[in-house]
């Protein structure tokens, strides 16, 4: 088959692997005829047999010449979702409710992004950390964390493996009280897809995190990748301003965890709910968030 017909092919694979992972395609449902499929996208039915292919190959569909081609997939985790205007409360829940894979753990010079990001003096290390977080066992970000050496020195690497890091900063002394992001997009390295099980160059989000305390002194650089299937971020919006110049500002919703996307508080003993992706709603002129 020549390249041309390849990348076709890759781009139809591309187009039915996203709608099947995103659940616009769920468990169960069955691809349109192989036919149907050609015409729509403009090429042969060889074409779309090697695409299909592809997608059986990694165990996302199911091919039978009597019945057609069925979704076999079935998303591992749910979706869990970040509350933007509220990023120190989320940070702290999720580091108590997700699970925690420690790759590396060690002391070096920064890079000089870091550096100045943390306002640290020349010559100054950090206590770098790259790490896997996990929901129901199932990897959804891969974070290198930089923390001042001085800081970095009061916890051990079998801490950080088993305990948030926040609470190790306010173990430390460090008074955290505010923190700058950045939110963009990412390919996945063969590193990092092999840790977040997903392919090369795989669509990731990207965020970068500086954590400072009371005297605006940096003591966290986050550098952070996510899957876009298993988590998301969200922000609460209410509309100000007078009638006819509406402008919208952020809210900070209640933080109940990574399986409860009601922004309710839980009540005392009150088990966490199921994940679901967020709807899109309103309530009393809020904006919820949409994970899809």
């Amino acid at each position: 088959m020549n390249g041309h017909a390849d990348g076709k092919a890759r781009q139809i694979y591309l187009v039915l692997r996203d709608r099947i992972v995103s659940g616009a395609l769920p468990y169960g449902d069955k691809l349109p005829p192989e036919p149907e499929l050609a015409e729509a996208h403009g090429v042969a039915r060889i074409t779309v047999r090697r695409a299909l292919a592809q997608l059986a190959a990694e165990g996302l569909v199911e091919r039978r010449p009597s019945s057609g081609t069925r979704v076999i997939h079935r998303r591992a985790a749910p979706i869990l979702t970040a509350d933007i205007a509220n990023v120190l409360a989320t940070l702290a829940e999720m580091g108590r409710s997700t699970g925690l894979r420690l790759m590396s753990f060690g002391y070096e010079t920064p890079p000089d992004a870091v550096a100045a990001a943390l306002g640290l003096e020349a010559g100054e290390r950090t206590q770098r950390s790259v790490r896997v977080r996990l929901v129901d066992g199932a990897p959804f970000s891969f974070l290198t964390t930089h923390v001042p050496e001085r800081i970095g020195l009061t916890y051990s690497e079998a801490e950080l493996a088993t305990t948030p890091l926040l609470t190790l900063l306010d173990r430390s002394g460090v008074e955290v009280a505010r923190a700058t992001q950045t939110i963009a997009a990412a390919l996945a390295t063969p590193d990092v897809a092999r840790a977040l099980d997903v392919d090369v160059g795989a669509p990731l989000i990207e965020m970068t995190r500086v954590v400072f305390d009371q005297s605006g002194q940096g003591v966290e650089h986050l550098h952070a990748l996510y899957r876009p299937d298993r988590y998301a971020f969200c922000m609460d919006l209410v509309r100000t301003g007078a009638r006819g110049t509406p402008h919208w500002s952020p809210v900070g919703r209640a933080i109940a965890g990574p399986h409860d996307h009601s922004g309710r508080t839980p009540k005392k003993n009150q088990k966490p709910a199921r994940a679901r992706p967020a709807a899109t709603r309103s309530r009393r002129g809020a904006a919820r968030c949409s994970t899809r």
